[in-house]
């Protein structure tokens, strides 16, 4: 490394190109974007409400659909309101140390997530496989230690990729994003970054490819539980109960796959644009409305509490 990049390595403020530059357009995705928003707060904040005010929703599947509900509004929430707010601005700049702490969130609860959708699988596979002894294998501090393992893989993977990013010399400070994003970030850079990249490749492989085998390894083997059972009714309370969380993986986990480990995939700026708007907007937004809308018990619980307030007025 020489002296002059060395003599670049200090940015103090970061300036975003956004989504576009057309001011019709943004106010346009502003209104969309802050709709989607609105959705996923109240769309995460009810369900954590339900699961915390009904007794019938205290069971290890919805106590891991509580920690994902608060991934999904605090991972909305590291990116949803400054983009919201630079669609509306003409100047697009963000401190350094904002930068940082979004990418290092972002990085933290998306990965979270990931690893969430694991151990919710593995959760489906005791409930279907061994029904008889769910309570007793999915004891409150097995589930416990399972979300706090879950965060800390996700928190400390994006404490090195963060650090690793953030160390290399940077030529300028306008990135083609609307957010501080890894590979956004590492098109800055004054040196060659093909180490860097493959590092990130590293990263992502391990956080998608690992509870994806955990996903594939359970559904496996529901799948084979639930062809052994031989009444139709029996089969479709079986796969009712895995239907809303296998929607949610094959959302996540094929989205990402497709885009980063997919055939020709090379990590454009639009891709990596698309990636986060849908990560940041849509899956917060979506993942509630599949675990509600279609999910009789927790529609019963909302009639509950509703039922309720009604009495009350």
């Amino acid at each position: 490394m020489d002296r002059e990049n060395k003599s670049q390595t200090w940015v103090s403020e970061f300036f975003l190109l956004g989504l576009s530059n057309d001011w019709g357009t943004q106010i346009f995705l502003f209104v969309l974007f802050l709709a989607m928003y609105l959705v996923t707060v109240i769309g995460n904040v009810l369900i954590l409400l339900l699961i915390r005010l009904d007794s019938r929703l205290h069971t290890p599947m919805y106590f891991f659909l509580s920690v994902l509900s608060l991934v999904d509004l605090c991972y909305a929430s590291s990116i949803a309101p400054q983009m919201l707010a630079h669609l509306l601005s003409a100047q697009k700049s963000i401190l350094f140390h904002r930068c940082v702490l979004q990418l290092y969130a972002s990085l933290a609860l998306g990965g979270s997530e990931f690893f969430l959708l694991g151990a919710m699988a593995y959760d489906r596979y005791v409930a279907v496989c061994h029904p008889l002894h769910y309570t007793v294998i999915m004891h409150v501090r097995l589930c416990l230690g399972l979300a706090a393992g879950c965060l800390a893989a996700g928190f400390m993977n994006s404490l090195i990729e963060t650090i690793i990013t953030f160390q290399l010399p940077l030529c300028h400070s306008i990135i083609s994003h609307f957010a501080c994003e890894t590979l956004a970030m590492l098109r800055l850079a004054c040196v060659d970054i093909s180490i860097n990249k493959i590092m990130v490749a590293i990263s992502g492989f391990l956080v998608i490819m690992l509870p994806c085998s955990l996903v594939l390894f359970s559904y496996a083997h529901i799948v084979a539980a639930i062809l052994r059972i031989r009444s139709t009714q029996g089969r479709s309370k079986a796969f009712g109960t895995c239907a809303y969380h296998l929607t949610v993986v094959c959302m996540c986990f094929g989205a990402t796959i497709f885009t980063y480990l997919g055939p020709g995939s090379a990590f454009s700026v639009e891709e990596d644009k698309m990636m986060a708007l849908f990560y940041a907007v849509v899956a917060p937004m979506l993942n509630p409305l599949i675990y509600s809308l279609r999910n009789k018990e927790v529609m019963a619980a909302l009639g509950k509490v509703l039922e309720k307030f009604r009495a009350k007025g």
